[in-house]
């Protein structure tokens, strides 16, 4: 999936628990009807991804959808949603050089041709 918009906040890169587990954020501003601010996380090596980008920038991200259940000490049962950014480049940009990660996409299967003007039959009423 990705997501477009541009660029509101990017964050510090922030390390947690005992093995320094790096995360950064973005947020970033969408351009439709209605704008969503949305923050995105960079997380381990992808942090240093936003190294290259400022606030006020136009930029497309490859995200990923995370969601995870957590069950609290007194047995309530909680659900949690994280966007999760794997790259970034800035509109009518080329991405940068990072891999796309195994086995999150499918390829699609090559679409059939569509018969040309010439061939195709016209039943519309107009």
């Amino acid at each position: 999936m990705e997501l477009s918009g541009i660029i509101k906040v990017i964050g510090d890169t922030k390390a947690y628990g005992r093995n320094d587990f790096l995360k950064r954020e973005v947020v970033i501003t969408t351009e439709e009807q209605y704008p969503q601010s949305i923050i995105i996380e960079f997380v381990k090596d992808k942090c240093a991804l936003l190294d290259r980008f400022a606030e006020g920038q136009r930029v497309d991200i490859g995200i990923n959808l995370r969601g995870r259940e957590w069950v609290s000490p007194q047995g309530e049962t909680k659900y949690f949603n994280t966007i999760q950014g794997w790259k970034i480049f800035a509109s009518n940009d080329t991405p940068q050089q990072e891999p796309e990660p195994q086995n999150q996409e499918q390829e699609l299967p090559n679409e059939p041709e569509l018969p040309s003007d010439e061939e195709e039959e016209d039943d519309l009423p107009f």
